[in-house]
């Protein structure tokens, strides 16, 4: 969600007011990635905090896009950024955590095609990958 306001209301608001403003909003960026998460461990069994040192250890940023991960932008494979909104996973799956995860693990088990490797990621790790992912 992007906020903007005019010169004139800046002004009018003054220093105090924008600080509240901004608080408000930072406030609710933090309660929504908060609800992202916490439904994207619902929906995998996954912890998203721990997605980012896995998503370092098996590579994935180095073909992969990943928002929020330092050195996430690789560009051999398709961005991972709004993830949760992809009918498609790869393209050959339905978007669904399941689906998901068993593309992490094994994705010539999906696509015995697939330029993806198998990482050797175990289905517990994927689970948080999954839950990062799905959080963003």
């Amino acid at each position: 969600m992007r906020f903007t306001l005019s010169r004139r209301t800046l002004f009018a608001i003054g220093a105090t007011g924008l600080m509240v403003a901004a608080g408000v909003a930072i406030g609710f960026i933090r309660s929504e990635r908060r609800q992202n998460e916490s439904i994207a461990r619902a929906m995998t069994g996954g912890d998203p905090a721990r997605a980012p040192a896995l998503i370092r250890r098996y590579g994935c940023a180095g073909c992969h896009t990943i928002p929020g991960i330092p050195g996430g932008d690789g560009k051999v494979g398709a961005s991972l950024a709004d993830l949760r909104s992809r009918v498609y996973i790869a393209g050959v799956a339905a978007n669904a955590p399941d689906n998901l995860i068993r593309w992490i693990v094994s994705p010539q088990a999906l696509s015995p095609r697939t330029a993806m490797p198998a990482t050797g990621i175990t289905e517990a790790e994927a689970r948080d990958v999954a839950a990062y992912l799905y959080a963003q």
